[in-house]
């Protein structure tokens, strides 16, 4: 893409030589302790030292003149000190325009202490806009890996470049994609929109070569205390791919369900049991604290550490609003097998009723007016929502979500009804003029009327809307309209990191295939890919914003090859605003 990048070009050759220092780091397996000794210069990370920087460092939440950094140290403790109780650390932070670490800006000491689980999160300041930085920890004589950071621009910037994932899970495979992305030198930011871990015990969901891969999940208990949570963040911060994107690009990240348990809610999930687990109210609040302590994340509101939707502005270009559609005003899903009667007949009207409802939400009350007043106030060429499920109508055949016909015979049927109309048979006719129904309920399609809130909101200020989806394990591209059927946006929805895509579901069928059926089951949906691992490259320009779907080939070998399969792009505008294949 031509345009001036976010960053200044004089940063280029730095950066390309800092990149190739955390990616070869990468290479060294999943140990860990050998990325954590990359880039430490001075010091003893032996037995008499007082830490070590085994999980790395990272940065988030970039602001025009300030960024998160954050670290964690592993305490050594001496026996006598360990007997005697717990113990702070002292840790030195500072900031450079170099990677060498010589042209320092800013800097600092933060205390590491037990009640924190040793992390360490600083709000570096007063920095300049647009700008790369470069950061570093020490604890005593030890010092932390080089990570490398940026600001976010004013206005005198003409392209953004984000990575957007979603779904990482452990004990499925190897974390490729970040390596594949940390390999890059012109990303701006990157984007998690959710199940950055899996809460699953660890002969639970996925983990069928977990043992063959060295990657069985601790703890080995599904995780319900603080200290589960505390040490399953702490299992993936190892993971080198994972400490090599971190350490190259500040990360924006919102939680889904997994982050807690799955298919959460407000006050519970379809996978807590309280009778014999607890409140959900304990578990939900050392979900949050572990996060908050593991992710470089600034809270909007500390007094209230639900409250994580919050936007970013890069420059004139776009803002990124990044929602909570999880936790923090969603009401329990609706469960389409309620629905039926004692003779199983099925009760589509009140279905549709409730599915509509507003007294039922997504984003709740206080949510929805934020959003209006920062999408209001925004004079970017484009709003990004960056959130967890998809905001896209998923609606299958009546006669599919009944059971009355699968998806293969469905489609099937509409390809010999094109063909030969007078060969359909009655009953078959009825299935192909009967309504769509949603079936995805934890997504937008079991929350309509919030969907139809937020359409509102940017057809009334007249606003070119990008959403940005994770959670299903599968890329998709849809046009999203209203209930009147007006063009209101895009949505571009990316694949997993390594959870496991709708391939285990036709295992005897051509993957191809099987998003071809995809797309000519469900109306607005333009593309999809159900069988790879990979990410969302997405571009943003005043003329444009594209996005590049990027897959590995495999997460069961630390070899692997990627590639950018398939690019389409929006314009903006009434009259655009809609998929379209990207020109050249």
């Amino acid at each position: 893409m031509d345009g001036k990048a976010l960053f200044p070009p004089a940063a280029a050759a730095g950066r390309r030589g800092f990149m190739r220092q955390v990616c070869s780091s990468a290479l060294l397996g999943a140990g860990g302790l050998a990325l954590a000794g990359c880039g430490s210069t001075g010091g003893s990370q032996g037995e008499h030292a007082v830490a070590s920087f085994v999980h790395g460092v990272g940065s988030g939440d970039p602001l025009t003149d300030r960024v998160i950094l954050w670290t964690r140290v592993t305490p050594h403790l001496a026996p006598h000190v360990a007997a005697g109780g717990v113990v702070d650390i002292a840790v030195r932070w500072w900031v450079a325009t170099d990677p060498a670490m010589q042209s320092v800006v800013a800097g600092g000491t933060a205390i590491a202490s037990a009640a924190g689980d040793y992390t360490v999160k600083v709000d570096a300041a007063g920095l300049l806009p647009g700008h790369v930085y470069y950061y570093q920890f020490a604890a005593d004589t030890v010092k932390s890996p080089v990570g490398r950071t940026r600001t976010l621009p004013r206005e005198d910037v003409r392209q953004v470049r984000l990575a957007v994932f979603s779904c990482a899970n452990y004990p499925a495979g190897y974390f490729n994609v970040y390596a594949d992305a940390a390999r890059r030198d012109d990303i701006d930011a990157a984007l998690h929109i959710g199940d950055y871990i899996y809460e699953y015990e660890s002969d639970g969901y996925a983990c069928d070569r977990a043992e063959e891969l060295g990657r069985v999940s601790e703890p080995r208990e599904l995780l319900l205390q603080l200290d589960d949570y505390r040490r399953r963040y702490a299992q993936y911060r190892t993971d080198p791919d994972l400490q090599a994107l971190h350490a190259s690009v500040p990360m924006i990240a919102v939680w889904d369900d997994h982050e807690f348990a799955d298919d959460t809610w407000r006050d519970g999930s379809a996978d807590h049991v309280s009778s014999r687990q607890g409140p959900f109210s304990l578990r939900k609040a050392a979900a949050m604290t572990a996060y908050h302590e593991w992710m470089p994340i600034r809270a909007p509101d500390p007094s209230n550490p639900e409250k994580i939707y919050r936007s970013f502005d890069f420059g004139g270009v776009l803002s990124l609003h990044m929602l909570d559609t999880r936790l923090i005003g969603r009401d329990q899903q609706l469960v389409l097998a309620s629905y039926y009667d004692e003779r199983r007949r099925f009760d589509a009207e009140k279905y549709r009723h409730d599915l509509c409802s507003p007294h039922r939400t997504m984003m709740g009350g206080e949510q929805m007016a934020w959003l209006e007043s920062q999408v209001a106030a925004s004079r970017a060429r484009w709003q990004v929502l960056g959130q967890q499920v998809l905001m896209a109508r998923m609606e299958y055949p009546t006669a599919v979500a009944m059971g009355e016909c699968n998806c293969t015979d469905f489609a099937a049927l509409k390809r010999r009804a094109a063909c030969d109309p007078a060969g359909v048979g009655e009953r078959e006719r009825r299935w192909l003029a009967s309504p769509t129904l949603p079936c995805y309920l934890d997504s937008w399609d079991g929350y309509q009327n919030d969907r139809e809130l937020v359409f509102a909101m940017m057809r009334r200020h007249r606003k070119n809307m990008v959403v940005l989806a994770g959670d299903s394990h599968n890329a998709w591209a849809s046009d999203l309209h209203d209930a009147q059927g007006r063009q209101v946006g895009v949505e571009f929805a990316t694949a997993s990191v390594s959870s496991p895509g709708m391939e285990g579901a036709y295992p005897e069928r051509d993957p191809e295939d099987v998003a071809t059926m995809m797309v000519d089951l469900i109306a607005p949906l333009y593309y999809a890919q159900t069988s790879k691992r990979g990410y969302m490259i997405v571009t943003a320009t005043h003329e444009q914003v594209r996005c590049d779907w990027r897959f590995v080939d495999t997460v069961f070998d630390r070899r692997y090859t990627a590639a950018t399969e398939r690019s389409l792009r929006t314009l903006p505008g009434p009259g655009n605003r809609r998929l379209e294949e990207c020109a050249g």
